[in-house]
């Protein structure tokens, strides 16, 4: 006779709770609703069967190989919430501003600077740059530009007289770079399409761009763009329609106030989900400490499985000659590993003193072809309310909203270490630092895995932690191994219907 179980899984990426019978819950990060209804047939005999897998955000393998003798049937039902996805309960406010601001008219059009600030604390926009585009509302085309350029020029055989920069409906924008020649440059312009994240080099998490607009006709004032689209650089920013503000009288970029004035202004703000970028997880967390000789390990498959087959090139083996590598043509070709993220974050608990204890923070990079230029990492951990010293990274810790743990931002030191080197046949790349942590009395302790972090980000993705049930534990005098949590979960079950099944 078959046992029917239902269940809910609580996801909050690492955290697993069961519950029997049915209730709702809320996923911490508001992302997803999972419910589990979960059927075990069994024939009065154990037998191996295929690893069971449960699925958590992102359909990312929360725990597997575990084999038991039922037949699991999962339905899985996703809601996903838009709004609340673009929401970072760690960095509430970010997000990136476009703002047009219009200086003056033209006979058939007007002049306007566009403005691209980022408001995100510790999300970077990399190499490659942004990419601004929108649809013009009626027939406008762009005269021209300074400060950063239109990819494609369009259709402009109508234009006898003077032709335009760019006559496409959907023009798409980009930066210059810093080398560009001075008469095609403008103020605050020039980066080659990368921001700073607002919290590290506010000065450098905007650029600016001038624009002629005209053949509007009888319509001089013009209408607002449409549908407008960020890439920086790749895809996951939503932008909000653009709306009439009140004109700019002053503005702040950077934290410098600047004077500039305008007679009509735009703006829309764009927001990054993690869902919509469709990426899957870019690092993962290892942990290690003084006090235990197990070094828990990057949860395997975190950002993928290495191909059984060895002739396929999603990874490189050990051992493998390098010229692989140019073979294949890709830029983000990684080492193969257990974990196969291009980034592993690893954190050593290395000391315990009477009034302060001491970490090693260690990033390494597997990528065989990508540096990582200007990046961060985010901790959120208790213990960043005291006192901190590092010493081979910049830092500063950031306010949390709803959260009763600190967050510290940390990145590279200029010409030092603010780029990590790719992999080679030989060696990671790496950067390194030791954290010097305050001690509160009322809080620390090295049991129950307080001493690790809740959470870890690398440029502003979210990195795979491992399991509670995984982190290295304080020496108590006893070799019995403790049964982890799936595993009593399904000894209790297979108890209880071999009971039933003496009882039917």
């Amino acid at each position: 006779m078959p046992l029917v179980l239902s269940a809910l899984v609580w996801m909050n990426r690492n955290w697993v709770f069961f519950r029997f019978g049915t209730r709702t819950f809320p996923s911490l990060l508001a992302k997803f609703m999972v419910a589990l209804s979960v059927s075990f047939h069994c024939n009065n005999s154990c037998h191996p069967s295929p690893p069971a897998h449960l699925l958590k955000e992102n359909g990312v393998d929360l725990f597997s190989h575990v084999g038991f003798c039922f037949e699991v049937d999962i339905i899985i039902s996703r809601h996903v919430q838009s709004l609340s996805d673009c929401y970072d309960p760690l960095d509430p406010n970010g997000n990136i501003t476009i703002t047009f601001d219009t200086h003056k008219w033209t006979d058939d059009g007007y002049v306007a600077r566009v403005t691209i600030q980022n408001y995100y604390q510790y999300r970077h926009v990399e190499k490659q740059g942004w990419k601004l585009g929108w649809t013009w509302a009626k027939d406008e085309v762009i005269w021209s530009m300074s400060g950063a350029f239109a990819t494609q020029q369009g259709n402009c055989s109508s234009f006898i007289f003077q032709t335009p920069h760019s006559c496409l409906k959907n023009p798409v924008i980009v930066d210059l770079e810093p080398t560009a020649a001075p008469e095609n440059m403008t103020e605050d312009c020039c980066h080659g399409g990368i921001l700073s994240a607002w919290a590290i080099i506010p000065s450098n998490s905007f650029s600016s761009f001038e624009i002629i607009v005209g053949n509007l006709e009888g319509n001089t004032h013009g209408n607002k763009p449409l549908n407008l689209t960020l890439m920086a650089p790749g895809p996951g920013y939503t932008c909000s329609p653009i709306e009439d503000t009140d004109p700019t009288v002053s503005l702040v970029i950077g934290g410098e106030e600047k004077s500039k004035f305008s007679v009509r202004t735009w703006k829309s703000t764009c927001s990054y989900s993690t869902f919509l970028s469709n990426k899957v997880p870019v690092c993962c967390v290892s942990l290690s400490t003084f006090y235990s000789p197990t070094i828990t390990t990057c949860p395997q498959c975190s950002c993928g499985c290495r191909d059984a087959n060895p002739s396929t090139d999603s990874c490189i083996r050990e051992g493998s000659s390098l010229s692989q590598l140019s073979s294949s043509g890709k830029l983000d070709i990684v080492q193969c590993t257990d974990h196969m993220c291009p980034i592993r974050v690893h954190w050593h608990v290395k000391n315990n003193y009477m009034s302060h204890w001491r970490v090693k923070l260690t990033i390494s990079n597997y990528n065989l072809a990508k540096n990582y230029s200007d990046w961060n990492i985010l901790v959120q951990h208790p213990g960043f309310s005291q006192n901190t010293t590092t010493y081979s990274f910049n830092s500063t810790a950031l306010p949390t909203v709803g959260f009763a743990d600190e967050i510290a931002l940390f990145w590279g030191v200029t010409f030092y270490n603010n780029e990590l080197l790719h992999a080679d046949d030989k060696k990671l790349g790496s950067v390194t630092t030791e954290i010097l942590l305050g001690k509160d009395s009322n809080s620390f302790t090295l049991n129950g895995g307080w001493a690790f972090p809740r959470r870890i980000y690398f440029n502003g993705e979210n990195c795979e932690m491992p399991l509670p049930d995984t982190y290295p534990m304080l020496p108590n005098g006893s070799s019995t191994q403790k049964l982890t949590h799936p595993q009593f979960f399904l000894l209790l079950l297979c108890l209880t219907v071999k009971v039933l099944a003496i009882w039917l």
